[in-house]
């Protein structure tokens, strides 16, 4: 009997943490490129994924991706999800419209408890040109899309979240840099480097950074790349260690 009485009261603990938000969970920001895979972490996560429920919302109402612990086989991009053993939502393949706000939700014996909230923030790159040539104009875009749709100024005012482009020497590029010509955009998190191809630039990098805190958290490289008679614009993401409680 005190064996049960110990159980329930563990019960009731784990409930009570739930619904009145004291198990310390924290929102969390994730930083991925397009066409990567991402793991978003379940920071409220019970001893098994059958109470776990994973929220998307990036309009006006939320939609429904995991119940249960089942992948919900009705939505769009079911294909692409998977739920770890952590209860993570696994998404291959990452879009820009993947961008948003995921929430993972406990249930417990029917009672709805907090939801543990992950913001994915997608940096997408595109170019003018694929094929290249000495003496051609290129313009290299690079956008961060991030929910809520907010200004970029607000997000590099409250999260200190920025775009730089970077030479190949790492050096972050500015508007005095004579060969380049660099705009961005204080309403969307969007800048373009736009140049005109030397030989020499053979081969060379161009890489667009997404900071946070000074830290990079995303980052896209374009390289020249000749094949034959040849030259095209290849892009390549790099992936980093994930640190994000905020």
């Amino acid at each position: 009997m005190a064996h049960k009485c110990h159980l329930c009261l563990l019960e009731l603990i784990v409930l009570s943490s739930l619904l009145t938000g004291t198990s310390g969970v924290t929102e969390t920001h994730v930083f991925i490129s397009s066409g990567q895979n991402v793991s978003l972490p379940c920071n409220n996560a019970l001893h098994d994924c059958t109470s776990t429920t994973w929220l998307y919302n990036r309009h006006s109402a939320a939609v429904e991706l995991i119940a249960g612990g089942i992948i919900m086989k009705q939505i769009k991009r079911h294909e692409r999800l998977s739920l770890g053993s952590d209860c993570s939502l696994n998404i291959n393949n990452i879009s820009k419209e993947d961008y948003g706000s995921y929430s993972c939700r406990q249930y417990v014996n029917g009672q709805q408890g907090t939801d543990a909230r992950v913001f994915l923030h997608v940096l997408h790159a595109s170019s003018s040109q694929t094929e290249i040539s000495a003496g051609l104009s290129v313009t290299l875009s690079c956008q961060l899309y991030s929910y809520p749709r907010v200004s970029c100024d607000d997000w590099i005012r409250s999260e200190r979240i920025e775009l730089f482009w970077v030479n190949q020497a790492g050096v972050n590029l500015t508007r005095s840099d004579s060969r380049y010509q660099i705009s961005s955009s204080s309403d969307h998190c969007i800048i373009t480097q736009s140049i005109t191809l030397l030989n020499e630039d053979h081969n060379r990098e161009r890489r667009c950074n997404v900071t946070q805190r000074d830290q990079v958290k995303a980052s896209v490289t374009y390289t020249d790349k000749s094949s034959g008679e040849k030259t095209s614009l290849s892009v390549s993401y790099e992936e980093f260690l994930l640190d994000v409680q905020i």
